[in-house]
């Protein structure tokens, strides 16, 4: 049985805001804080009319809060936040609640039957999601432009400049980005809440579809892919020119060490 998230609410609008604010967040502590309502993920009760939902990899999910209490939370939360964001990445929604219409966003609205725990619970892990995915396509923008230069490079068979340091550094953030989108917030994975709330995937999928999270998900590897195999060669490159210069310095060594002992030979001799 599901459980309603705000019993005595009367307005059927709710305003909804997911902030990436850090790289972890310490859920745990924060349940010992606050008045816990339901886990996994974390759901906090802040006020008769507010919640948060709580995301380990760093993300806050909150409903129904002013604007002075949102403050006053998000202050409270960096005692509990690992490396926190300057400029954290933030998605906002209007839901609104009509239990005739179907469930989905329309017209930048999502519409939801009922107000339960465990629907706001979707909601936010869908838009926890969708937060995680911009901060990555803006990080990748940004290493995918470093990399660039070297597939132009290679094509016009010109000389790489940039030490290999700096593509290893390329190399290690693309595998830091696989490791976060996998192994840490499961992107493409659903939450374990469906196992014990089936009727809600649905719901779940639906909001999926809408924001295209296995589609941009999609991209991401593609691109992740590509600036690997990239650096990959690069490196392979500057490895093969580095060997191929040794062997001439071998070679000029041994053409030199010919020519003296000619020179000992046929001139002293």
């Amino acid at each position: 049985m599901q459980t309603l998230a705000f019993p005595s609410q009367k307005t059927e609008t709710i305003t909804t805001q997911a902030i990436f604010v850090a790289e972890s967040i310490d859920c745990r502590a924060i349940e010992n804080h606050y008045e816990c309502i339901a886990s996994l993920p974390s759901v906090i009760k802040l006020s008769e009319t507010g919640m948060a939902v709580l995301f380990h990899y760093g993300v806050v999910v909150l409903f129904g809060l002013n604007q002075q209490e949102e403050e006053t939370f998000l202050k409270e939360l960096v005692a509990y936040v690992g490396e926190p964001f300057d400029n954290p990445e933030m998605e906002k929604v209007e839901i609104k609640l009509n239990p005739e219409k179907s469930e989905r966003v329309k017209n930048g609205v999502l519409w939801l039957k009922q107000y339960s725990v465990e629907h706001l619970q979707i909601v936010a892990d869908i838009l926890a999601k969708t937060t995680v995915l911009a901060h990555y396509e803006t990080k990748l923008a940004s290493v995918f432009d470093q990399v660039e230069p070297f597939t132009a490079s290679l094509q016009k068979n010109q000389r790489l400049t940039r030490p290999g340091e700096e593509l290893l550094h390329e190399l290690g953030s693309t595998f830091l980005f696989q490791y976060k989108m996998v192994a840490r917030v499961e992107i493409i994975d659903k939450p374990d809440l469906l196992w014990e709330f089936p009727e809600l995937e649905n719901l779940y999928l639906r909001l999926e579809d809408e924001y295209e999270i296995r589609e941009r998900h999609m991209a991401l590897e593609r691109k992740l892919d590509l600036i690997y195999r990239t650096s990959q060669s690069v490196l392979e490159l500057m490895q093969h020119r580095t060997s191929l210069r040794a062997e001439w310095y071998i070679v000029i060594l041994i053409v030199i060490e010919i020519v003296l002992s000619l020179y000992e030979l046929f001139i002293k001799g």
